[in-house]
């Protein structure tokens, strides 16, 4: 069977004059995008403008909910209530799916960003929270994240999830990334993160940290645009991975081949 995978990226991420990443550029090797909401980037004039160009490119538009931390760019920890974790996504959602529905689209999945997306993969609460606000507003949303505690959340309710495959970050034995306030953390060399890529997707298999070859679902891979040599990085992924025969094609379609 060929190997099918979806590509992803946050975007606009942004805020007022200030702008980050060249989402222009990104936008062309794509399938789908997780697109700031306000919290931690992005505001209504960047939302919209991004929301209308993923429509006109044909990418697959995604909510990128955050804590309320426009300062710490959603880095930081907060100490949020669950409740407080369910509306702040719920709210963001639908701020997002406003313009979604002014351009003619709809909201394809949500993908937790930063602190709160490294927490609700060890907090079941936080991941309760989440799903709680998804399945009320929406339950043909895809809950994108790592394996742990809101992917099962997420199919313990019935909710499709897409797991997200990060080839530039290092990850522990467990499966959960390496902070990034620790050394080695984002791996740079480009060598490196294509072929990372390309066992995430064709082995299902990435070299942890500490040396151990562990399994990894890949139905969508991560690039960033906010780094130097990042467009040429992603453009080097990409290519790659039709080097090797993988098709590159939407979340949904790639969700439903493996019966999700």
């Amino acid at each position: 069977m060929t190997p099918m995978v979806d590509l992803v990226a946050d975007l606009g991420e942004g805020f007022g004059a200030y702008t980050m990443g060249d989402d222009k550029a990104l936008l062309e090797m794509l399938t789908s995008a997780n697109i700031a909401c306000g919290f931690h980037a992005g505001d209504p004039r960047i939302m919209d403008a991004t929301v209308r160009t993923c429509v006109a490119q044909q990418v697959a538009v995604g909510a990128h909910p955050s804590f309320p931390d426009l300062v710490g760019f959603g880095r930081r920890a907060m100490d949020l209530t669950p409740e407080e974790v369910r509306t702040d996504v719920l709210y963001q959602i639908g701020a997002l799916q406003a313009f979604a529905v002014a351009h003619g689209t709809r909201v394809q999945h949500v993908a937790p960003h930063g602190r709160l997306g490294n927490l609700v993969a060890v907090r079941a609460d936080y991941a309760r929270a989440v799903v709680d606000a998804v399945a009320a507003l929406d339950e043909s949303l895809i809950i994108l994240a790592q394996d742990g505690e809101l992917a099962d959340a997420a199919r313990a309710r019935g909710l499709r999830v897409g797991i997200v495959g990060i080839a530039d970050r290092a990850y522990r034995d467990d499966g959960t990334l390496v902070p990034r306030s620790e050394p080695g953390a984002v791996i740079h060399d480009p060598d490196e993160v294509a072929r990372r890529t390309l066992r995430m997707v064709t082995e299902g298999l990435i070299r942890s940290a500490d040396g151990t070859d562990i399994p990894v679902t890949c139905d969508t891979v991560l690039l960033h645009g906010d780094s130097p040599g990042a467009i040429a990085l992603a453009g080097r992924v990409r290519d790659e991975l039709l080097a090797a025969g993988v098709q590159i094609t939407s979340l949904d379609k790639v969700l439903s081949g493996r019966g999700v």
